[in-house]
């Protein structure tokens, strides 16, 4: 943490100066509640005081640079921007903010706001099977949809399939109303929404007509070979052994495979073995094969889910006498 000390800071782009410090000063509020720092406004200038001083300008000036270079500022950016500069004073926020991966439909740039989210990336531009694993709200699957989207787009594949094993999370499947599509629909749901977030519904639509895109439940992918594919298997904790076998050899000429799943969330009857475990003490170090692994100092959602998470791996760790 930085000496105390109070540096004002003078911006000369009134209308960055605007994007920066948020609708009534919004995020500088969420700045001053994340550090022990007092920031005011007076005109184009910026008066920071407090024990952390030094951290609220390092956060400011960098997200001050990022908007200058045309991107918008959210609130769940300022949080990251703070907690990535905490772990790494000599971070670049702006070079880590600006790998945009593709424009989501509602403008906003879709790119890592995190160390781990960064590492992920890269790994899924250089590997050909890449198993991402971590905690929900990390952005494993998310990630994976806007990089396949975008390999679409630049005509490195020609399709996405998007599958999930349809195991019950304590409620019996046969119990949903409706036909087999419409009892998969709510676990292929959070796919669907991915998708929607970052093609334009009637595009979208007519991918999917032309099965350019395709989500289906993973005992539908027996028996294929995927070439030229970007294939992504959400929630593999839930997979077999025999599923995962069967999924990861289904990969053609030209493709793409990524392996997302949490190893705390496992739905499976007890004494079944998950195939994603297994798969990755089995696979890891082999040429071509990437992986993962993220915590809660990744996730992307409200910032209790980090703390929730926490708070359970603190009491799995109670539980099995470890306390470290």
């Amino acid at each position: 943490m930085s000496e105390a000390f109070a540096r004002s800071l003078t911006f000369d782009d009134n209308q960055a100066l605007r994007e920066l410090v948020g609708e009534f000063g919004s995020h500088l509020k969420i700045l001053m509640k994340a550090l022990d720092a007092e920031i005011v406004q007076r005109g184009d200038t910026l008066f920071v005081e407090g024990p952390a001083a030094g951290d609220a300008e390092r956060v400011l000036r960098q997200l001050y640079r990022y908007v200058e270079q045309g991107h918008g500022v959210r609130p769940r950016d300022v949080r990251h921007a703070v907690r990535l500069l905490a772990d790494d004073p000599g971070a670049d926020v702006v070079e880590l903010f600006s790998d945009e991966i593709l424009t989501a439909v509602d403008g906003r740039a879709i790119s890592p706001r995190t160390a781990g989210q960064r590492s992920y990336v890269h790994a899924l531009r250089s590997g050909r099977v890449v198993f991402g694993l971590g905690p929900a709200g990390t952005g494993k699957t998310y990630l994976a949809v806007a990089m396949a989207v975008a390999a679409l787009r630049a005509g490195k594949v020609r399709r996405i399939i998007l599958t999930r094993p349809a195991v019950e999370a304590g409620e019996k499947l046969g119990f949903l109303p409706g036909d087999l599509t419409e009892k998969v629909d709510p676990y292929l749901r959070p796919l669907f929404d991915a998708l929607a977030d970052m093609i334009p519904a009637e595009r979208l639509q007519r991918l999917f007509d032309r099965r350019e895109i395709e989500v289906a439940p993973l005992a539908f992918m027996r028996g294929r070979t995927l070439e030229a594919a970007w294939v992504i298997l959400d929630e593999a904790q839930n997979t077999t052994v025999e599923q995962m076998r069967m999924f990861l050899t289904r990969m053609g000429t030209e493709s793409h495979m990524v392996i997302t799943g949490d190893a705390t969330q496992v739905d499976l009857p007890r004494g079944r073995r998950s195939g994603l475990a297994h798969a990755v003490g089995l696979l890891e170090g082999i040429e071509g094969i990437e992986t993962n692994r993220f915590t809660s100092a990744d996730v992307v959602r409200h910032p209790l889910v980090a703390e929730i998470i926490e708070a359970y791996e603190r009491d799995d760790r109670a539980r099995s006498g470890d306390h470290r």
